[in-house]
């Protein structure tokens, strides 16, 4: 798999100066006692919260990248393992699981504020617990901002989204935190990182000049059974955008499962594979997707698995995340090998 160095966030995970030449002028500092709304909820803080459970690898990556990992107590649910360059700071965090924590484990970390990434990890839907769990011990908690949009209109807990995400979504969420641990300059250098890099992509994927159609394939049970992809709102739908192409999936749902008679009706330019680090399914791993893609007797027929053009992305990076932008990158940067070994 193919890795693009985050130059700029090295630093800001382990709360260095960032040395950015479109860094903004210094933010003013947080005035407590601060009231953030999130999502129909008002969360007040009356100081930066000191033990912070991250529910979420976003979450906890996003106040890793902040410099906040001794304000951390405990993180859970990580899909794929932490960023090489936050591995040093996250060390220092009490892992509870990397996958689904109880409400009671979170408790035990006696945490004054709580930031989760899904709905899956926070609200009435969720396996850990509701909003209201958390308020009634005058714990203030937090959900992603990017959830918050989706309409609960599905069979699943992620709903679907009636617009195409964006990163502002992203920096909202990167903003708050900010607000919320008084750490506003690392928090303004971050966003501007991020908007740096996107604005290139733009600019590599309009030079490279080619509009694809492309299928995000997240994970699958088993061979036989659907696949859970990537729908063409979510942050694959901006990816595909930002390389100057489309989702091939035209479903509104953040995770539509479909199977490979869909899959083969969609002919999609390029498919991108998940890498998740996980081990809940065989075809969680990007060589059981590409092995299955190219010995299957019709789907090895398909014209972007017969032209190699397969290309592996983090996992991660297909949810609303600090992820997204590097998965981007990672697709990009395939394609411009792939498009020199053709010339």
């Amino acid at each position: 798999m193919l890795f693009v160095r985050l130059s700029a966030l090295t630093t800001a995970a382990v709360g260095l100066t960032l040395a950015l030449g479109s860094v903004p002028a210094r933010a003013e500092a947080t005035r407590y006692p601060l009231t953030i709304q999130n999502c129909g909820a008002e969360l007040r803080f009356d100081k930066a919260p000191a033990r912070t459970a991250a529910l979420g690898q976003n979450s906890a990556e996003i106040l890793l990248l902040l410099g906040l990992q001794d304000k951390v107590a405990a993180t859970a649910f990580w899909p794929s393992k932490v960023l090489p360059e936050l591995a040093a700071a996250n060390d220092k965090i009490k892992l509870l699981t990397v996958e689904i924590p109880t409400f009671e484990a979170v408790l035990a970390q006696d945490p004054d504020f709580v930031a989760a990434q899904s709905p899956l990890l926070l609200g009435p839907d969720s396996k850990v617990a509701d909003r209201e769990d958390f308020s009634k011990l005058g714990v203030p908690s937090y959900l992603s901002p990017s959830t918050c949009t989706n309409r609960r209109d599905t069979k699943d807990i992620y709903g679907s989204r009636a617009t195409l995400w964006n990163m502002d979504l992203l920096y909202q969420e990167i903003d708050d935190m900010a607000r919320i641990f008084d750490v506003q300059d690392r928090g303004q250098a971050l966003i501007a990182d991020f908007k740096q890099r996107e604005t290139a992509l733009r600019e590599r994927a309009k030079a490279r000049g080619q509009s694809s159609s492309y299928l995000f394939w997240f994970s699958s049970p088993s061979p036989s059974a659907d696949a859970y992809l990537a729908g063409k709102n979510g942050p694959t739908g901006f990816i595909a955008d930002l390389l100057g192409g489309r989702n091939a999936i035209d479903n509104e749902a953040d995770w539509p499962t479909l199977g490979w008679e869909g899959i083969i009706a969609a002919n999609p330019d390029v498919f991108v594979v998940a890498d998740l680090d996980r081990n809940r399914w065989e075809l969680d791993k990007p060589a059981a997707k590409i092995e299955f893609l190219q010995t299957d007797p019709a789907v090895s027929q398909l014209d972007a698995v017969k032209k190699g053009r397969i290309v592996v992305m983090d996992g991660q990076a297909m949810n609303p995340s600090i992820r997204t932008i590097r998965g981007a990158e990672q697709v990009e940067k395939q394609l411009e090998e792939l498009e020199a070994k053709s010339k």
